[in-house]
């Protein structure tokens, strides 16, 4: 049997047996990705050039809509080349680069809506301290700290799984290259050495969980106290956003990862891969655009002819 030091490149899971098919991924994959890439390029956009967006709020907005950006660019051109070419392969540098980058991408993301929920809190719960306590120096260092640590994190996380001998042959189940799918073709017994990177990993990831619950359960019974009824429509349009989009991200990422293995199968781990994966990082954008009238009208007055009268729109559209 191979083993890591023979093994030279990996093959990913096949998304279609027939041309036609395989045609229709590719340009389902490649709609989702310009969607993906057009609603997060819009967002980081405004935020970056409307001085109004210069917030607490949307500067971690700015930092979500970066990370959903690689994290969909990490998996997806791969998976529509291969598509298209009617290839399975990925060299080893190349599988070791996107397990990074997505372990990377995907713990930074969770890590931002973290502290976005401490954002809310503070907002809401502790208003008259929120210039202090959420200041653009205190912002900036949360985001780095997110950032560095989980790219100290990952750099660990990647180097143990790939360090493990792979026993179990080099094809991946997967359509892009994660870490239980690696671990999956390792030894019998090699595995063990990545039991206690992923009790800490476990551990991390419900201290986030746990963190923005009790921020949520502060939130409501805050906003539950306030006597004007445009107050709380203000302080849950600001919150139901940020509320669904880590629904989301939990819940696919649950699915993904807590599912018996009774159902482990590969058009199961397709799907449940592609949920997770890909759905987040192309729904955030409109989610957060829904019920923000600030971001739509920001996003609003970079498109072309937004500043012209209805009369004359025509002769901006023939120029």
């Amino acid at each position: 049997m191979p083993n890591s030091s023979s093994i030279s490149e990996f093959l990913l899971l096949a998304l279609a047996d027939t041309r036609q098919l395989r045609l229709l991924h590719f340009w389902l994959l490649l709609g989702i990705y310009l969607a993906a890439l057009l609603g997060n390029g819009l967002i980081s956009t405004a935020v970056a050039c409307h001085h109004r967006l210069h917030s607490p709020m949307y500067f971690f907005l700015l930092n979500l809509a970066l990370l959903d950006l690689g994290c969909i660019s990490t998996t997806l051109p791969k998976a529509m080349a291969n598509v298209l070419w009617d290839t399975r392969d990925i060299s080893y540098a190349g599988c070791v680069a996107q397990t990074f980058l997505f372990v990377f991408l995907i713990s930074a993301e969770y890590c931002i809506l973290t502290i976005m929920s401490y954002d809310r809190y503070v907002a809401i719960c502790k208003p008259l301290h929120y210039g202090t306590l959420m200041d653009s120096r205190a912002c900036a260092t949360m985001a780095a700290a997110a950032w560095a640590t989980m790219f100290l994190y990952s750099v660990l996380h990647t180097a143990n799984t790939f360090s493990l001998p792979l026993c179990q042959g080099n094809a991946v189940n997967q359509f892009f290259c994660e870490i239980p799918q690696i671990l999956k073709l390792s030894c019998s017994q090699s595995y063990l050495r990545e039991i206690w990177l992923l009790v800490i990993s476990v551990s991390l990831a419900f201290g986030c969980f746990v963190f923005i619950v009790v921020s949520y359960v502060q939130i409501f019974r805050a906003v539950l106290r306030m006597p004007s009824e445009q107050g709380r429509h203000k302080a849950f349009s600001t919150c139901l956003p940020h509320l669904a989009v880590v629904s989301l991200f939990l819940s696919t990422g649950m699915v993904a990862y807590v599912k018996p293995p009774s159902v482990s199968c590969p058009s199961v781990e397709l799907m449940v891969s592609f949920l997770y994966s890909v759905v987040p990082p192309t729904l955030n954008p409109l989610i957060y655009s829904m019920r923000n009238r600030e971001l739509r009208d920001a996003v609003r007055k970079m498109m072309p002819c937004s500043h012209f009268s209805r009369d004359k729109l025509l002769t901006c559209l023939y120029n």
